[in-house]
């Protein structure tokens, strides 16, 4: 918590500092409030502002330069296109015009029909996409439908998907589903269909969660799909189960967890070891003048540290000193957080695909005075998810802008999915072979390959972040 005491400080501090620089007696106009919360937050925190000339601390004289500047962006998030930098280089920054929407998100909670999906191109198309159904939530409803994981499809009320209508048809309420099968040659319509309908879900990030014994070897799996703070307790649980087993080996399965908390990222590093308690996880890198601030006053405050509490419960930690890590292109942020952080202090053994390279991370920003929740402009709901650090490894090591690469590269094929959790599904498998030294990795040559092209939290994009976890309410307290 010493971490976010202090930046919560160096919020408020930064902000007095550009409310002194504004204090000119010009009011900013109720409809360019949003924008100017925009304009002002990002000028503070985006990783990128000395980057972007018109988030500039001199940029502006006034506010009334500032007003003027802003009437040219009457639509907030044209606004907050226009101050990030190339998409190439922020591809993970995010503005939503209702904040309830987006803590949801963040928490695992969204309008869901209970289908994780995959989207890939056609054979030979560069337009057309095709689903496949990764893995069923419990208690939605499609747990209740004639869908499961390996099913295609390819339509939805009967449209084709491309690369241009899938967001508008798969944002309905209901809809229903056209399924299809792979024929050697491309996807084809098989002629079944099934209808969902969402509700207000919250997925429980701990899917899975097991031991397999393999001749001397108790290894744990732990299938793990989301770094949700809400379930932290839950996790150092299924570490209990695990810990009360006796396991010698652990196996992590990060495949489809596209990331979330910083916080909830190091406590998971914790759990897996226990040994380093004290020691530096991973460090944030902020913007110059925010780091400069930091230096300066409180360096360690730039350090996330492994820790052997959640509060005051003590973690369950496992004192691994090898563990195994389950990857695709979905594993993201958070995730690779995780693997990176803990590669300087023990053996991380990568199975699967290359990650996403999501090395930076956000925080939720606010329309009030201090940019968190006391206090927020009650005019509008407009809330920024913008990247404000990079986060790198306790020697520095944080460049896999384009994924984290496996020590065995082995893709995840439609035709070879195999049960998760099952010792003969194809990335575990590979896993209890490493371990045993029984087996060897496994041949996926029957499988075809289909272009990547999204998956269902990308397209949600606000669950596909890595962001530091904030508490204002507690935080202001500790500063009074």
């Amino acid at each position: 918590m010493r971490t976010f005491k202090f930046i919560s400080l160096l919020f408020i501090t930064l902000f007095i500092f550009q409310s002194c620089q504004d204090n000119d007696d010009v009011a900013t106009p109720v409809n360019l409030e949003v924008q100017d919360f925009i304009w002002k937050g990002l000028n503070q925190y985006y990783l990128w502002q000395s980057d972007v000339p018109n988030l500039s601390d001199d940029r502006f004289a006034n506010q009334t330069e500032l007003n003027a500047f802003l009437t040219g962006y009457p639509v907030p998030k044209d606004l907050f296109n226009a101050l990030r930098v190339n998409s190439s280089i922020d591809r993970f920054s995010w503005i939503v015009d209702d904040y309830l929407v987006l803590e949801q998100a963040l928490g695992g909670i969204s309008k869901n029909d209970g289908v994780d999906f995959g989207l890939s191109y056609k054979p030979g198309s560069t337009t057309e996409i095709f689903g496949y159904v990764r893995y069923i939530l419990p208690n939605s409803d499609a747990s209740n439908k004639d869908i499961k994981r390996g099913d295609l499809f390819t339509g939805v009320n009967g449209t084709q998907l491309t690369i241009s209508n899938y967001q508008s048809l798969l944002s309905g309420e209901s809809y229903t589903l056209n399924l299809a099968t792979y024929n050697g040659t491309t996807i084809v319509d098989n002629g079944k269909s099934v209808a969902l309908t969402k509700s207000v879900l919250a997925e429980n990030p701990i899917f899975i969660n097991k031991v397999i014994e393999s001749g001397s070897h108790k290894i744990g799996y732990l299938m793990y799909n989301g770094f949700y703070a809400a379930y932290d307790t839950q996790l150092n649980d299924a570490f209990a189960t695990l810990k009360s087993q006796g396991i010698t080996d652990f196996v992590l399965d990060l495949r489809y967890n596209s990331g979330g908390s910083v916080l909830t990222a190091t406590r998971l590093a914790s759990m897996i070891t226990g040994q380093f308690t004290g020691e530096v996880f991973a460090k944030q890198q902020w913007n110059a003048k925010i780091n400069a601030y930091y230096e300066a006053e409180n360096p360690e405050a730039l350090k996330n540290i492994f820790t052997d509490k959640i509060g005051s419960v003590s973690i369950n930690s496992l004192n691994m000193t090898t563990v195994y890590i389950l990857t695709t292109k979905s594993t993201a942020s958070a995730s690779e957080l995780v693997i990176n952080g803990l590669k300087p202090h023990v053996n991380v053994v990568q199975i699967g695909d290359i990650t996403t390279g999501k090395n930076v991370g956000s925080v939720t920003l606010y329309d009030s005075p201090t940019f968190g929740t006391q206090n927020r402009n009650p005019n509008h709901r407009y809330a920024m998810q913008p990247i404000v650090l990079k986060i790198v490894n306790s020697v520095g090591f944080g460049d896999y802008f384009n994924g984290l690469i496996p020590n065995y590269q082995l893709k995840e094929t439609i035709s070879t999915f195999g049960v998760l959790g099952s010792t003969s599904e194809p990335l575990l498998s590979t896993a209890i072979g490493k371990i045993t030294g029984s087996g060897k990795m496994v041949k996926l040559s029957t499988g075809k390959e289909f272009d990547y092209f999204k998956d269902t939290k990308s397209i949600q994009g606000l669950q596909n972040q890595m962001y530091l976890e904030k508490a204002p309410e507690g935080l202001l307290k500790a500063l009074e």
